[in-house]
C-alpha cells in the first residue's frame, strides 16, 4: 500500500510527514508568506508599474505573478530601499527610476535618488515645498520639546544638512527668509559643501526673481508663523 504523500501547493515537493511539510520553507513559500511586509509591497507596486510603462495594454500584474518573475529579489530589494530613504513624491521616484534607462540591479542606488532629489526641488511648487518643510520643523520641535518656529536658531547643524540633503527642508524655505540664511552662515565649510548641491544659492537667487509672487508666499509664511 502506497503511504500517503504531503505536497508543497508552493513548489510541489511531497513529503511522506505532514509536520515536515508544515517546517518546510521553499522560495516560493517564502515570497507568498512576505507579501504584507511594507518592502515587498513597495517592490510589487513597482512591479506594477514597470509593466504598465513598458506595456500599456497589458492587463494589471497580479502577486502571483509577482512571486513568480525572475525579477522579484530585484524588485523587493528597490524596496526595501525606498523604505530607507523615504522619497519625496514616490509615485514620481518610481517613474523617475523606471524611464532612467538605468538597469533594475542599479536602481538601489543612492546617487540615483540624490539626482532626482535635486532635479525634483527645482520644480515642485512652493506650496508642497513648505508644507514639507513645516512638517520636518514640526517634527523636531517635537522630538526637542522646543517650538517649531524656532528651528532655524536652534537646531543642529547637522542635524539640518541631514534635512537638506533629504529634501525635508526646501531651499524655498532655507534660502527664502533671514531665519534660514542665519543657519546656513553658522555651517562649517564642509556642512556647506555637504548641501551645496541642493541649495545651489546662484539658482534660488534667480528663481526668487523669476517668481516674486511665489517668494512673497514664503516670506508671508515666514512672518505669519514668526519663525526666527
Amino acid at each position: 500500500m502506497e503511504s500517503t504523500k504531503f505536497k508543497c501547493p508552493y513548489c510541489g515537493k511531497e513529503f511522506t510527514r505532514e509536520r515536515t511539510l508544515q517546517v518546510h520553507m521553499c522560495e516560493p513559500k517564502r515570497r507568498h508568506l512576505q507579501k504584507n511586509e511594507k518592502w515587498v509591497q513597495n517592490g510589487f507596486i513597482v512591479f506594477q508599474r514597470f509593466y504598465e510603462i513598458h506595456q500599456k495594454n497589458h492587463k494589471t500584474k497580479t502577486y502571483d505573478e509577482f512571486c513568480k518573475s525572475a525579477f522579484y529579489n530585484a524588485f523587493v530589494k528597490f524596496g526595501r530601499f525606498m523604505m530607507h530613504i523615504n522619497p519625496i513624491y514616490p509615485e514620481k521616484y518610481i517613474d523617475y527610476v523606471i524611464l532612467s534607462k538605468i538597469k533594475l540591479d542599479h536602481w538601489a542606488r543612492e546617487d540615483l535618488y540624490e539626482a532626482y532629489l535635486v532635479d525634483t526641488l527645482k520644480v515642485e511648487p512652493v506650496e508642497s515645498a513648505i508644507q514639507r518643510s513645516i512638517t520636518t520643523m514640526m517634527d523636531w520641535a517635537d522630538e526637542q520639546n522646543a517650538q517649531w518656529s524656532d528651528y532655524f536658531r536652534l537646531v543642529n547643524t547637522t542635524r539640518a544638512v541631514q534635512h537638506i540633503q533629504n529634501g525635508k527642508m526646501s531651499p524655498w524655505l532655507v534660502l527664502g527668509c533671514v531665519a534660514g540664511q542665519k543657519m546656513l552662515q553658522s555651517f562649517s565649510d564642509e556642512q556647506l559643501d555637504m548641501v551645496e548641491r541642493f541649495i545651489k544659492p546662484d539658482y534660488w537667487k534667480m528663481k526668487f526673481k523669476q517668481y516674486p509672487a511665489d517668494h512673497l508666499f514664503v516670506q508671508e509664511t515666514v512672518k505669519g508663523a514668526k519663525i526666527e
